[in-house]
């Protein structure tokens, strides 16, 4: 079985082109930044609920100090110019015992190819391996494509806390 810090798939995607998911390494940091100054402002909105450009180094440190246990991560990776670069990530990390909450954010460019589709397909594999329990998810309501990811995945909407955002569970 492999562990999932080495965690690694070829995908296609949309398009044709290939794309390769696997695990969130500690080098990947300025991979990362960078592809996070790719990604629109209306993106980075729907991912963190909150006008976000930049981030305190507490908060690239929690990003990039993943222990896949509790806290797994994975990107996505294409070609651009003859080398990879990140292209979309996503991570769940386990709240409470058996429940872990996921996101997902894919850069502009390569938004509506299923990256995040992709993303959401290897964290379930990883997160069933875990043995967790479920799966759940915060999303703006306006968030149309990825509210179309979670249900194509099973996603259910369920009550929650936060009338601003919608509230959904997948049971592994």
């Amino acid at each position: 079985m492999t562990m999932p810090e080495n965690y690694a798939a070829n995908e296609r995607l949309r398009d044709g082109r290939v794309v390769t998911i696997r695990a969130l390494r500690p080098d990947d940091k300025d991979d990362m930044l960078s592809a996070i100054g790719r990604t629109g402002d209306q993106s980075l909105q729907r991912r963190f609920f909150v006008p976000k450009r930049r981030f305190s180094e507490s908060e690239v440190a929690y990003f990039l100090n993943i222990d896949f246990a509790k806290h797994v991560a994975l990107v996505a990776l294409t070609e651009e110019d003859g080398h990879e670069v990140i292209i979309g990530g996503g991570r769940y990390v386990v709240a409470t015992a058996g429940i872990a909450e996921v996101a997902f954010v894919v850069i502009d460019d390569y938004q509506g190819q299923g990256i995040a589709t992709l993303l959401m397909h290897d964290l379930t594999i990883l997160a069933r391996k875990a043995e967790l329990k479920e799966l759940v998810a915060e999303v703006l309501p306006e968030n149309t494509a990825m509210r179309r990811v979670f249900a194509k995945f099973g996603f259910r909407v369920r009550p929650g806390t936060d009338p601003q955002v919608v509230h959904l569970a997948l049971s592994l």
